[in-house]
């Protein structure tokens, strides 16, 4: 149902770094760079869905209390690579590959900050 996403960014460099390394570790890769803006999709595909950049008003990238976005793995160890490259890259953990709750076998998921502070989860429904 989604089209793309927008993520802003205090540094599109560094946020770029990180994004490369977090959609690299399952199957999505930079499409472009213009500029200040970035474009990621699928590696198998031409097109892009998320954007990184700085905000259109001009005023400082921050993070939206509450406000998470969800990318969807095919497997546990992408999950794992995502957050752990994401981290390596400049992000921050927000919450360990595992099963969400704990005692549930059906979604598998890791929760971490990019370098503005975005939250995001990368998971998939073993």
């Amino acid at each position: 149902m989604i089209g793309y996403v927008t993520i802003g960014a205090k540094d599109s460099e560094v946020s770029g770094k990180f994004y490369d390394a977090f959609f690299g570790a399952f199957g999505h890769e930079r499409k472009f760079a213009d500029g200040s803006w970035i474009g990621y999709g699928p590696k198998s595909s031409d097109s892009y869905n998320v954007f990184v950049c700085p905000p259109f008003d001009g005023k400082q990238a921050s993070f939206g209390n509450g406000m998470m976005i969800g990318f969807n793995a095919k497997t546990q160890d992408e999950v794992k690579a995502a957050h752990k490259a994401g981290i390596a890259a400049g992000g921050s953990d927000e919450g360990a590959p595992g099963f969400r709750p704990p005692e549930k076998t059906s979604w598998y998921g890791a929760y971490l900050r990019d370098p503005t502070g975005n939250k995001l989860c990368v998971f998939c429904k073993p």
